[in-house]
């Protein structure tokens, strides 16, 4: 069976001619093997499946469009008119869960841990999964995040024991200090795609990692969409803040000196392995899925790629730390508010820093495996005054400075302005407003612990007829007095903006509290009731009126 794998590995694959030649011109220049290969119209099967190039019908076709080669040309198909199924969070979450997806042992020494290729997958594609580990053996088990009776997760397959490979460390970039992992022998996971889209449905994943025989355990995290499913409600997972304060191998965009430029191709050293969304994103993914909310799932990186989806929905869910955007991903998100999508900023400090995505360095074939940020204009070249407004433009700066110009509350109705470490109260400023509607709060109410660990404030350059609803004073990490603002407003095309202008909204949702940072933070009814109110104005269907018959028409229970 070895031997016919083998032969199978070695097997050589036709290219998609569009890729052949988006690469072309890369391939000269960088005279990669791997990228020279392609110029020849043939690449061997198993680097095909090492780097997730293998579509469901066996086409190779890059991940997330071509990026770089005249433009942002999506390979992504035009999304599939379907009649919507609200009702697959509610079976889904019908299903018995498990809390064995937790990490009793954890690796704090990094002595087993792994990567996914990809930051997202559709159903009925395949993602790779590689670890590094000294132990003779280790066991991977895949799970679903939700609700699921609040057990807080669902196992999707028998577990699966695999020999350990001690893979190599990187050595840092000499300019960029970029780290990027060229590891071997990957698990290769396929997402089936039945007719039923509870089956592996869009949501996010965490792969647990067990070494035998330590028992030491970490994370691997990816999201799977259903882009042929259309929804209420799209949750962005903002993976390109993971991976900018990711210090895995000593370099990150926070590091002293800092990287320039950083790889999806490494574990998170945050969450051990899975990243920042057990502290600012699941909180609001297990309320989603509790209360039964039509929702599906995407990554920033989709955001940026896969902006002709955005109208499909009716709201977009941007939640706790998703400070770094890159220009498509603003024009997308924006261009989706215009068509009537609205938005909601669950969180502070969006959209502060813009980034570039470059493909990874190592093969230069996956695109969008390289989120690169400069953080300080001066430094990056893109800022010389010799190149023209469209490159200029792409500066990794603040996107409030120049040359990008672009402020973010332009955008969120707020932005950002400082951060502290202590946990502060939101003050409710407008209970009658129809945010805090059947919430009990009045006016000059607290909202304990609700308040950091970044916030934002109004700054001048909101749309008009931007409210405030919530003005609650803080002491800065500086000693500086100051106050966040949560505000909502209404564009031209009857979207509505919600900005809660402070990171830990999404905590008095749910109690979950695994890093345990939360402390003292309790779930809070207004809360609660406050998110509903904002979901139904984006126009979700409440859940109290979504069946869990399959067979429904519309899946809705008026009365």
């Amino acid at each position: 069976m070895d031997r016919k794998k083998d032969e199978q590995d070695k097997t050589g694959l036709s290219l998609n001619p569009d890729l052949r030649q988006c690469y072309t011109e890369d391939a000269r220049g960088k005279g990669s093997d791997a990228a020279k290969t392609l110029l020849d119209g043939q690449i061997l099967r198993r680097d095909v499946i090492k780097w997730g190039l293998l579509t469901a019908g066996g086409i190779i076709a890059p991940v997330g469009g071509l990026i770089g080669c005249g433009g942002n040309r999506s390979s992504s198909p035009s999304p599939v008119p379907e009649k919507q199924k609200l009702w697959v969070i509610k079976a889904e979450n019908a299903k018995p869960g498990t809390s064995s997806w937790r990490n009793t042992h954890p690796a704090r020494a990094g002595e087993i841990q792994g990567f996914a290729s990809l930051t997202s997958v559709n159903r009925g594609e395949d993602i790779a999964i590689f670890v590094d580990t000294a132990e003779p053996t280790y066991e991977i088990e895949v799970f679903r995040m939700g609700w699921y009776q609040g057990e807080g997760g669902r196992a999707m397959m028998p577990s699966v024991i695999r020999t350990g490979t001690k893979q190599s460390i990187p050595v840092p970039q000499p300019h960029t200090h970029l780290l990027e992992c060229q590891w071997d022998d990957p698990y290769t996971l396929h997402i089936p795609k039945s007719s039923d889209p509870t089956d592996w449905a869009s949501g996010v994943y965490i792969v647990k990692l067990t070494g035998r025989p330590s028992g030491k355990q970490s994370y691997v995290s990816f999201v799977v969409r259903d882009d042929e499913r259309p929804s209420d409600l799209l949750f962005q997972s903002s993976v390109t803040t993971y991976a900018a304060y990711n210090a895995w191998g000593g370099w990150s965009l926070y590091t002293d000196p800092q990287a320039y430029a950083v790889s999806f191709n490494r574990p998170y050293q945050q969450g051990f392995g899975a990243g920042e969304f057990f502290m600012w994103e699941y909180n609001m993914v297990r309320f989603l899925e509790r209360e039964g909310y039509d929702v599906t799932y995407w990554t920033d990186v989709d955001t940026h790629t896969r902006g002709q989806f955005l109208p499909s929905y009716k709201g977009f869910l941007s939640v706790g730390h998703d400070e770094y955007w890159s220009w498509q991903m603003r024009d997308n998100v924006e261009a989706a508010r215009d068509s009537g999508v609205s938005l909601g900023f669950f969180g502070a400090n969006p959209a502060f820093f813009q980034i570039r995505f470059q493909p990874d360095s190592l093969s230069g074939l996956i695109p969008n495996r390289t989120v690169v940020c400069y953080k300080n204009g001066n430094l990056d070249p893109a800022s010389d005054k010799k190149n023209p407004p469209e490159i200029r433009r792409l500066t990794t700066t603040e996107f409030r400075l120049s040359p990008v110009n672009r402020p973010e509350d332009a955008m969120v109705g707020v932005m950002y302005r400082s951060f502290f470490d202590q946990k502060e109260d939101m003050v409710v400023e407008d209970a009658s407003s129809w945010v805090f509607e059947n919430t009990g709060l009045r006016d000059g109410d607290h909202l304990p612990g609700l308040l950091g660990y970044e916030a934002d404030q109004m700054f001048g350059n909101a749309p008009p007829g931007t409210k405030r609803i919530a003005h609650s004073p803080y002491r800065d990490f500086f000693g500086a007095s100051l106050a966040s603002d949560m505000v909502f407003y209404t564009w031209p095309s009857g979207s509505t903006v919600v900005a809660t202008g402070s990171m830990q909204w999404s905590w008095g949702l749910d109690d979950f509290d695994g890093n345990r940072r939360h402390s003292g933070v309790l779930p809070i009814a207004g809360v609660q009731q406050a998110t509903r109110n904002i979901l139904r104005r984006f126009g979700a269907t409440m859940p109290a009126h979504i069946s869990l018959l399959q067979n429904c028409g519309d899946c809705l229970e008026i009365g």
